[in-house]
């Protein structure tokens, strides 16, 4: 018999969404579902959570979470069915904009404060107290935000807690006057509890207290017990390393170039050339020269040191005489955000930038590109080079994390050897960017190098499924512990 499943998050794509975590919390439970695990997601109530127009909202609960009036209220993912509770207070409904970050760039002020609002919610609703609702048999927390969860169900027998690291950098440290204000108990300030250097994290957490624990990339699962990608918990997880496992994420069905209603032309791998009519219709778009004949190489992410946007804006300025275009798609810092804008106002026919963040249009970066680049310093599982490996836009990486688990390198003497099917830096500086670059300019010019490089990238799959009978076993492993 399946589990009962509770899923933590912070964010599920399409309800809200700043990253990977809401594409794998909008998707993972919906490949559990299929395989017929009764799995619920919790988040919170954010003011500018995007329910469709014909998505309801029931009231099922009011519950007094440590003196305050908490609202429960259902919903379900607008596709798939799934079961959404909803944690509903005026930290999160009553602020509008990012759920972590205010208008000023900066981490809301009680940011502690929601979120362990949240996760004592989170700690009821898992344990039955909350209307006719029964208790679950795993609790699987994601990310700093629900790092509380299992901490505060330490010395219950039941439910079974996994934590899912989504990003070590992000870790949810505070000092620790607020580990007193926010009334948590004090079993937990210690070493091989939640005090950290004097502070408190939330991440350490869900590390010390779960049954297991998982990253999503075999590679960054061994990472992180190094102090280079450890950010101080290398030794714990070191520690922790026989409850420690890396599940590759997956990437919805969504993400399709045969259907992707954001594409003006859809194609697969038998019908591959279509490709050059998105190309086309993206240059048009962004204002760049439209020409087939000069390589596009893309870039959708966040502006931040983790992505290596530092080394792409050098790179750029030293683009010399290159016959190539970039587009880039995201936000993030301003000085990036600035650095770029200034590079595009420069360079129009060949760097093309917009800032912010549009669904349909990182849909046709991939659709249209011809190579995606990511230049990340470390990057835990990715899901771009995954995207990109289905749309035939061959990815440029650093191999790292859940990077190098997932693109075969190209081999720069023999450019079609059978089995790459992207280009990989083995370091990453201005010079390897470049590099990569000049090798990606050389197998768009041997065309049939090119779409053999294209077609093999589009044949393999990395949908949720395999992930999903993965964290299956997970979770029944920990119910037999």
């Amino acid at each position: 018999m399946s589990p009962s499943v509770l899923f933590a998050t912070s964010e599920a794509y399409p309800l809200i969404k700043t990253g990977g975590l809401a594409d794998v919390s909008g998707a993972l439970p919906i490949a559990l579902q299929d395989l017929g695990v009764d799995v619920r997601i919790v988040l919170p109530r954010y003011g500018d959570l995007h329910l469709r127009g014909d998505q309801t909202t029931e009231h099922i609960a009011r519950l007094e979470v440590v003196g305050q009036p908490v609202d429960i209220l259902r919903t379900q993912l607008p596709d798939g069915n799934v079961t959404v509770y909803l944690v509903d207070h005026p930290a999160f409904s009553a602020r509008r904009g990012n759920p972590y970050m205010g208008p000023d760039g900066n981490p809301w002020h009680d940011n502690p404060d929601r979120f362990t609002l949240f996760c004592r919610a989170v700690v009821m609703l898992a344990t039955g107290a909350v209307n006719d609702i029964p208790a679950f048999d795993v609790v699987h927390a994601n990310d700093w935000q629900t790092g509380l969860v299992p901490a505060m169900l330490s010395s219950a027998e039941n439910p079974k807690t996994i934590f899912t690291l989504h990003n070590l950098a992000y870790q949810g440290v505070f000092d620790r006057a607020t580990f007193e204000r926010l009334g948590l108990p004090w079993s937990l300030w210690r070493p091989d509890g939640l005090e950290f250097w004097g502070n408190m994290s939330f991440i350490k957490g869900g590390i010390v207290f779960s049954d297991r624990i998982t990253t999503v990339s075999p590679t960054y699962a061994r990472e992180i017990q190094t102090p280079e990608f450890g950010y101080g918990l290398d030794g714990l997880l070191r520690h922790r390393k026989d409850r420690l496992v890396g599940i590759l994420n997956g990437i919805g069905s969504d993400w399709d170039p045969k259907h992707d209603p954001a594409l003006v032309a859809h194609y697969d791998r038998e019908t591959l050339p279509k490709k050059q009519e998105n190309k086309i219709a993206l240059q048009r778009e962004l204002g760049l020269p439209v020409d087939p004949n000069v390589p596009l190489i893309v870039y959708v992410g966040r502006l931040v040191d983790q992505k290596g946007i530092d080394l792409l804006t050098q790179a750029l300025g030293k683009l010399g005489a290159r016959s190539v275009q970039f587009a880039i798609l995201g936000s993030g810092e301003a000085h990036f955000e600035q650095s770029l804008r200034v590079l595009a106002e420069q360079d129009p026919k060949r760097i093309a930038v917009r800032i912010g963040y549009d669904e349909g249009l990182a849909h046709r970066f991939e659709g249209g590109g011809d190579a995606f680049l990511m230049p990340s310093r470390f990057e835990p599982c990715g899901l771009n080079q995954l995207y990109s490996l289905r749309y035939g836009t061959v990815p440029i990486v650093h191999g790292v994390g859940g990077l190098n688990d997932t693109v075969v390198p190209l081999n720069p003497e023999v450019l079609d050897d059978g089995m790459a099917t992207g280009i990989v830096m083995d370091y990453l500086d201005v010079n390897a960017i470049l590099w990569a670059v000049d090798l990606f300019s050389d197998l768009f010019a041997d065309k049939t190098a090119l779409e053999a490089v294209r077609s093999r990238g589009m044949s393999k799959c990395y949908d949720w499924v395999a992930s999903a009978r993965a964290y299956l076993d997970l979770y029944q492993n920990a119910l037999k512990q």
